[in-house]
């Protein structure tokens, strides 16, 4: 029997309107999506889109297995192309820095092929790529699997640090993971690439327990929103106005006063695009070979990172314009 038959009548009434709220604020975030997505950059963005998923399907196999990181052995450059070489005579810190690789939901590491090879290129020698279950139901639960790889990677190659990129609901997973578990103190910088930080109202079309987590408001959005004092890793954060999969599309940028975030935002880009087109794979590359000031480790592999000054992290902002993303440093 359905249990609505016994509530209230003014309970009744608070649950069709609450439902009538949730219904009527999905609309009106998807009517301010529209305004971005019909420009001629965005449109030309979704016909590049289309191509990357098509692409993407026929590599979706290739990347069901898990495998082993691509890390460098031995110390001989003469082999590297110059720009590898350049990074591991320049920064042999920042070349040898593990990176972890962590798909979106009902994905794989084959999302990773370009960006993989990319890093690859710029001279990082130790690059890993992270499958968990496509039958995964809990955000806590992945973050607390990702932590045990980040330990594997950890007692593998002796960093006690490493960088981590995730697409889309893997940027959730490593967020919980680097806040609410004290993954911090393992994760040197976190690049997320179109994550839903403040939930998305495309969640609703899927009624699983996992989709319910990625909504506005949930539980465990609510509980990321909680004070994260002392979290030493900094985040770089990509979104695009033309997400068709994070709505409203802001909900990609993070806004948090207790994290050192880079908020970096596209025009054009597509949610599966993200993790490939060049803009985004040289950025990667060029922050995570530059150990700046706002978390540089002063030994290699084993030193805490270097303070942060707190006091104008929120003051700080710039922005770079070159007609293509804007990067805004604060909350």
């Amino acid at each position: 029997m359905d249990a609505s038959m016994w509530m209230h009548p003014a309970d009744q009434r608070t649950s069709t309107m609450g439902r009538a709220r949730r219904a009527l604020g999905s609309a009106t975030a998807a009517a301010r999506s529209l305004g971005p997505l019909l420009t001629p950059r965005a449109m030309v963005g979704m016909a590049i889109e289309t191509a990357w998923m098509t692409t993407h399907l026929a590599t979706y196999p290739l990347g069901i297995f898990q495998e082993k990181a691509d890390g460098r052995r031995g110390y001989r450059i003469e082999h590297l192309a110059p720009v590898q070489r350049g990074l591991l005579i320049s920064n042999v810190e920042a070349a040898g820095t593990p990176i972890l690789l962590v798909h979106g939901i009902i994905d794989n590491r084959s999302i990773f092929t370009l960006l993989r090879r990319g890093l690859t290129r710029r001279g990082f020698g130790s690059i890993y790529a992270m499958n968990y279950s496509p039958f995964t139901a809990d955000v806590r639960t992945a973050a607390a699997q990702l932590g045990e790889e980040i330990e594997a990677i950890v007692a593998e190659t002796g960093y006690e640090k490493i960088h981590v990129v995730g697409h889309s609901l893997g940027g959730l997973i490593a967020r919980y993971y680097v806040t609410r578990l004290g993954g911090d103190e393992r994760v040197h910088t976190l690049v997320t690439l179109g994550t839903p930080h403040q939930g998305t109202y495309a969640a609703y079309a899927s009624p699983t327990r996992l989709t319910a987590q990625m909504r506005p408001g949930s539980g465990l959005i609510r509980e990321l929103e909680e004070p994260a004092t002392g979290c030493t890793t900094r985040f770089i954060c990509y979104w695009s106005d033309s997400d068709l999969v994070i709505v409203p599309q802001g909900s990609g940028a993070l806004r948090h006063p207790d994290l050192s975030v880079r908020n970096i935002r596209l025009h054009g880009v597509g949610h599966i695009s993200l993790a490939v087109v060049g803009d985004v794979v040289h950025g990667i590359s060029t922050a995570l070979a530059e150990l700046d000031h706002d978390g540089a480790t002063v030994t290699p592999g084993v030193t805490p990172l270097a303070p942060r000054d707190r006091s104008d992290s929120g003051a700080r902002r710039s922005t770079r314009v070159g007609g293509r993303h804007t990067a805004s440093s604060g909350k």
